[in-house]
């Protein structure tokens, strides 16, 4: 009796160790499943917004996010995440909590948000172990203006994306080696100008990645400054999306008919996400500490508000 009770500790153990190392698997495999599927779409989400999904299997596998916005349509107003300064007195000022894009679209009552902004500190070692987590303090690249609060300061090497507002609603224009103008509601600052007047502009030797497959987000604007595009390219996921080069990015742009772009905030950061009736949901597949769909907090956002359309 005893000999069998022996035995059925050891089993009991056994399976525990098991279904122990198994968990992270069940877990990667859930999460690859919460993606959304490699099928094309296109639909309105709201009055002036309209977001397709392109599938493509050359180069490489790759899903690509593209959300067109009329800046002039009813109700469409935009939003960039404000500044919070820090409570107290630090020997390096902090200007924004970190927060992720869903966060953000849930806090602000918005219809439709995307991570904007490079932004540091960072750092990404395992899923436990990296910076900023929610709430975490982080400072913004390049210049930030929220609801005409400037948080962060003009930088001479990051173009910056001015909105205004007049009663004919938001207009964009997109600056290089100058700051906002005065009366500039809303701003966010990119590290590369991807389409200058329709035609690619020559790449940065000195970003990194630009030649390597990436998750990729960047915001386009036509001539008049009335109509955006918000472009998202899921990567780091093999066989799903493998990412695109800045290039390859950039062609896609143009091909839109963009007249200016500029490069955000792209890998983990890479969310978009939209207001449904089940809640803030993610319209593409984000990969944070290499797990997809977990949201990466970041310093701050670009956000929509919108009507719905009508029934």
């Amino acid at each position: 009796m005893n000999h069998r009770y022996q035995i059925g500790i050891k089993q009991l153990w056994l399976a525990g160790g098991t279904g122990l190392l198994l968990l992270p698997l069940i877990l990667y495999g859930w999460l690859h499943f919460q993606r959304p599927p490699r099928t094309p779409q296109e639909r309105s989400l709201f009055q002036g917004i309209v977001y397709k999904r392109e599938v493509r299997s050359t180069p490489r596998p790759l899903m690509i996010h593209i959300v067109t916005i009329d800046l002039k349509a009813p109700g469409v107003k935009l939003l960039v995440t404000p500044g919070t300064p820090a409570p107290e007195k630090r020997e390096v000022p902090t200007e924004i909590n970190a927060r992720t894009t869903s966060e953000f679209l849930k806090e602000f009552k918005l219809q439709l948000a995307i991570n904007a902004s490079f932004f540091y500190p960072f750092r990404e070692v395992t899923p436990w172990d990296y910076y900023p987590r929610r709430g975490d303090r982080a400072n913004v690249v390049g210049q930030a203006i929220s609801n005409g609060a400037s948080y962060s300061s003009h930088e001479s090497d990051w173009p910056v994306l001015c909105f205004m507002t007049s009663q004919g609603g938001d207009s964009v224009q997109l600056l290089k080696g100058k700051a906002c103008p005065k009366g500039t509601v809303h701003a966010v600052a990119g590290n590369q100008l991807l389409v200058e007047h329709g035609k690619a502009v020559g790449l940065n030797p000195d970003i990194n990645d630009r030649n390597r497959p990436y998750p990729r987000v960047a915001v386009a604007m036509d001539k008049a400054g009335e109509k955006l595009w918000l472009i998202a390219i899921d990567g780091k996921q093999p066989l799903y999306s493998e990412g695109a080069t800045l290039a390859e990015l950039t062609k896609i742009i143009v091909d839109l008919g963009a007249d200016s772009a500029l490069n955000l905030d792209g890998g983990g950061s890479t969310t978009v996400v939209a207001a449904t009736p089940q809640g803030a949901t993610v319209l593409n597949a984000p990969a944070h500490t290499k797990l997809p769909m977990r949201e990466r907090p970041v310093a701050n956002h670009i956000g929509f508000y919108a009507l719905p359309i009508p029934q």
